[in-house]
């Protein structure tokens, strides 16, 4: 269980590029070549966790809870059989916004808007890993409603992704309110298919 002993605002959060620079250089607890841990210890916020590879796919939670190299936690357990059942050979997990917080409830009320572009420029980087297009995997649940500030983020990251020429994917049911499903408790072999975030923020900006 992970609760923020205060909001993101009052701790010092490394800026992505310089902690990508120090997850890069060779750690003690885990192989830097097969892992991208970032920034590469644990903190009160996460802007990447996950396997190297040729065929990443990126999949794209809500907020980090106490994942960390060699220690997945259910969800990203999930999340991973189920990327290596659809053909790809690594994930890297992305979420929605970096601070950690196992249950939503304690995330932050306000976004942080340093946090928040930083965490978009992790999610660049990202893409920028994955080739000429990269698939994006929706998972964030209807999670996304916790906080107002969450939409918002999102409709960002696909103007983002919409540049890089990703495409997004979906695993499991979409919910009533359009929302894709969280990979927790999917079966492994659970199809990647097609989601549509056009539509969907359609129907999130006008209901």
């Amino acid at each position: 269980m992970h609760i923020p002993t205060s909001p993101t605002t009052y701790i010092d959060v490394l800026p992505f590029e310089e902690a990508l620079r120090e997850a890069l250089i060779p750690h003690p607890d885990y192989e830097v070549a097969d892992w991208l841990y970032v920034p590469n210890r644990y903190d009160e916020y996460r802007y990447v966790l996950g396997t190297r590879g040729k065929r990443p796919i990126i999949c794209v939670g809500i907020n980090p809870s106490t994942a960390a190299p060699n220690a997945l936690d259910p969800t990203l357990k999930s999340a991973q059989r189920i990327a290596l059942a659809n053909g790809y050979d690594s994930f890297l997990m992305f979420n929605v916004y970096a601070q950690r917080a196992t249950r939503p409830d304690d995330m932050e009320r306000e976004r942080n808007e340093w946090l928040h572009a930083e965490n978009m420029k992790a999610f660049a980087y990202l893409l920028s890993l994955t080739g000429e297009k990269p698939a994006v995997w929706a998972a964030w649940g209807a999670i996304i409603e916790k906080r107002p500030y969450l939409i918002d983020c999102v409709r960002e990251m696909t103007e983002i992704a919409d540049r890089a020429g990703a495409t997004w994917y979906h695993a499991g049911p979409i919910s009533v309110k359009g929302h894709p499903h969280h990979p927790l408790y999917l079966k492994s072999d659970t199809p990647l298919e097609f989601f549509d975030t056009n539509a969907y923020l359609r129907i999130l900006f006008h209901p």
